[in-house]
């Protein structure tokens, strides 16, 4: 079976040429959810930036992940509080909700709002949900404790949180979407540009490649783990069973349905995690099989499985994001390490890096700074 992602199969309009002769101003390495944020808003601003992607638009992780938009970090609120402290973990809470609004703006039909649920399968992620819960009430988040599950969720878990303003996403649709915008601003975007960072003449560069970080800055290998996430698609099920995204399992599970019924699932990496932590993408047969086991656990019965496919993401120690210059290099930044949580984090931090670039100085960065690591 090939495995190429089911998002990256969709036709797609060929993107505006905005080519200009001689140097950048800023050169932006990585054609994904934050490279192209990270363009338009410097395009915006009348800034000569040029785009480099290896392969194509939305061609990493942006156009091979399970298709989820949600608000917040990979740490749960609470454990984010803990971590940041009130303030700052209110003010990243606060981006990322901007940010899913942009999203949806920005978006069109590659968006769906039907919020998400985090589910409990034990006792004990039922007490970190009732912990998450509370926190973000007490913090004025709107969130929404569910008892009473649907079948065939009632036999599987134990109760769930809805964050209702989350959404499924066409991810690698989105990400175009985002290029045509960069694009028309003026952005030079280049498919099929593979660079160095030390090969570019720039006043600026910026490194927005997530799971590649470390290829691309060694200097940030101990900062940033690459994190292989594999994903399936199945035919359309006989019924619409989960219309809005699932994560179970502290994230290690997550599925939903498109509207054509298709059944999206991704997740198991905790039974090998070893062999995940690669930047190759590519699935795995004991992965895989542990995702059909699931896919027919949710279903009901056995599944048609029509597409399979992996991509990579950056994993940070503390699962926070790196957004900001390079310890070292005065001239190089970095926005990426988002721990699986990119759709939303990356529009969110390629604009942040951008703004910071052009002198301003968002709050946001604190502590996201990579030299904290």
């Amino acid at each position: 079976m090939p495995e190429t992602s089911l998002w990256l199969e969709e036709p797609r309009v060929p993107l505006p040429l905005r080519r200009f002769e001689g140097r950048a101003e800023v050169a932006v390495i990585g054609g994904g959810v934050t490279g192209c944020s990270c363009a338009l808003t410097l395009a915006g601003r009348g800034v000569r930036v040029r785009l480099h992607e290896a392969r194509e638009i939305a061609g990493g992780a942006s156009g091979r992940n399970g298709g989820f938009a949600l608000r917040g970090l990979a740490l749960p609120y609470d454990e984010a509080l803990a971590a940041l402290g009130a303030d700052e973990a209110r003010r990243l809470m606060v981006l990322t909700e901007a940010a899913l609004a942009r999203l949806a703006a920005l978006a069109g039909d590659a968006f769906r709002a039907h919020g998400s649920l985090r589910l409990a399968w034990d006792e004990a992620e039922l007490e970190g949900l009732r912990r998450e819960h509370d926190a973000l009430r007490g913090d004025g988040f709107a969130v929404e404790w569910v008892d009473e599950l649907p079948a065939p969720l009632a036999r599987l878990a134990r109760g769930a949180i809805l964050h209702p303003a989350d959404g499924a996403l066409q991810p690698a649709r989105w990400v175009r979407r985002l290029a045509v915008h960069a694009a028309d601003a003026g952005a030079d975007i280049r498919e099929g540009s593979e660079v160095r960072v030390d090969e570019l003449d720039a006043d600026v560069i910026v490194v927005a490649g997530d799971g590649f970080t470390a290829s691309l800055l060694p200097e940030l290998a101990g900062s940033v783990v690459a994190t292989r996430g594999q994903v399936l698609a199945t035919a359309p099920l006989p019924e619409l069973l989960y219309g809005r995204p699932h994560y179970a399992r502290h994230g290690y599970d997550y599925w939903h349905q498109l509207p054509d019924r298709r059944l999206v699932l991704g997740g198991r990496r905790d039974a090998s995690p070893a062999s995940e932590q690669t930047e190759v993408m590519a699935t795995t047969p004991l992965i895989q099989r542990l995702l059909d086991e699931l896919a027919a656990e949710l279903a009901g019965g056995p599944v048609d499985v029509t597409h399979r496919w992996a991509g990579v993401w950056g994993t940070t120690p503390d699962l926070l994001p790196l957004v900001g210059r390079v310890p070292g290099r005065d001239d190089v930044w970095v926005a990426g390490g988002y721990s699986g949580h990119g759709n939303v984090l990356g529009l969110a931090c390629g604009d942040l890096v951008a703004r910071a670039i052009l002198g301003e100085h968002p709050t946001e960065l604190v502590h996201l700074d990579p030299a904290r690591l």
